[in-house]
């Protein structure tokens, strides 16, 4: 069977309330508590979205994340009730793509889970002629720059393509916030691991970068 979200929380009445009210507003969704659940689940069902605890008693979302990571860019919107920002960019680091401190507001965390569905399910990026040295392609999440086809997160894709739809031009960091994380009021430091990413695949010199620049307290430009 395939669901929308999955969440992998040992609070199960905080998992429950908050699955039902997804399917509230035709959200289909399901829950578990713990990761042995969560690999008995994935056996029999497809998810298009994850929502995943960093503590699961004995067992850590973190570790579980890295695992996924390694065969797959399912989108993974961690929900924890760990503050520090260490935690946070742990989280993206270690490819989560949004981290939600609880307590949460459900009709937030359910905007948050839509705006990522909505991209997920996003319509191919128009390529244009002349452009061939650079181009992104939709269906694999990956660019191809100077012949090379690089792989991307689904984060670092959708950051990448906002870049593209504004090259050459500056784009504030609330503007990349906001068209991709679907809210304006995320931390620098959220943003600044992933172009640390982008940077890191796509530039020569990922400490010098040439293609990904800043303009500092601003945002940044992609210069084609």
């Amino acid at each position: 069977m395939h669901y929308q979200c999955l969440i992998v929380d040992d609070e199960i009445e905080l998992a429950q309330m908050t699955c039902e009210y997804f399917q509230m507003f035709d959200v289909s969704c399901a829950y578990v508590g713990s990761v042995a659940e969560y690999d008995e689940f994935m056996r029999e069902n497809t998810i298009d979205l994850l929502l995943l605890d960093v503590n699961l008693g004995q067992q850590s979302g973190f570790l579980l994340c890295k695992r996924i990571r390694e065969t797959s860019d399912l989108p993974i919107l961690f929900i924890s009730a760990r503050q520090s920002d260490d935690d946070m960019l742990t989280a993206l680091q270690i490819g989560g793509d949004d981290y939600i401190k609880k307590p949460y507001t459900l009709s937030i965390l359910l905007a948050k889970a839509k705006v990522m569905l909505k991209r997920m399910a996003g319509t191919p990026l128009d390529k244009d002629e002349g452009q061939e040295a650079f181009r992104l392609d939709k269906d694999t999440f990956s660019v191809v720059s100077d012949g090379n086809r690089i792989p991307l997160k689904a984060r670092e894709f959708r950051l990448l393509e906002c870049l593209y739809e504004h090259k050459n031009t500056i784009v504030t960091k609330e503007q990349l916030f906001q068209e991709v994380w679907g809210d304006a009021y995320f931390s620098d430091g959220t943003l600044n691991v992933h172009i640390r990413k982008l940077r890191e695949k796509l530039e020569r010199n990922p400490n010098e970068p040439e293609m990904i620049t800043t303009i500092w307290g601003t945002g940044y430009m992609l210069k084609l």
